[in-house]
């Protein structure tokens, strides 16, 4: 009975899967999932994902440590998708104006991991704080 808990199948880790795992690692830091959260996690997947899909990625998310994950995932990602999640995850974490030590921790995990030096984020670190500083369009 307890099996129907475990995934029927091994998740195929896409790129797309894997950027979808890594925000919810950075979502989920906080200790929780918001509705809004989710509904920009099924535009990241596409237009045609399941509902199913997103729920098999969470089961994914909730049963594998993130070191795990980036064990089995790494070797499968090109340097320019490692930066495009890292940069997704830094976007995401900015969004509320402020990533939490949480969030942060967690990002740098993921950046030495793909080889991402904080000399190689600064300039899209730079360019993303300009996009989320809404505050400049009151001035």
């Amino acid at each position: 009975m307890f099996n129907m808990f475990k995934s029927q199948s091994p998740l195929d880790l896409t790129p797309r899967n894997c950027l979808v795992i890594s925000l919810l690692y950075c979502m989920g830091s906080d200790g929780e999932l918001d509705p809004e959260e989710l509904g920009h996690l099924m535009s990241v997947l596409g237009r045609n994902t399941t509902r199913q899909q997103l729920d098999a990625l969470l089961r994914y998310a909730r049963s594998t440590p993130p070191q795990q994950f980036l064990t089995e995932a790494t070797p499968r990602l090109r340097p320019d998708q490692r930066l495009c999640i890292v940069l997704n995850m830094i976007d995401s974490a900015m969004a509320d104006g402020e990533a939490e030590p949480g969030e942060q921790r967690l990002i740098m995990e993921f950046a030495q991991n793909f080889g991402l030096s904080e000399a190689d984020l600064t300039p899209h670190f730079r360019t993303l704080v300009a996009k989320n500083d809404r505050a400049v369009l009151d001035r």
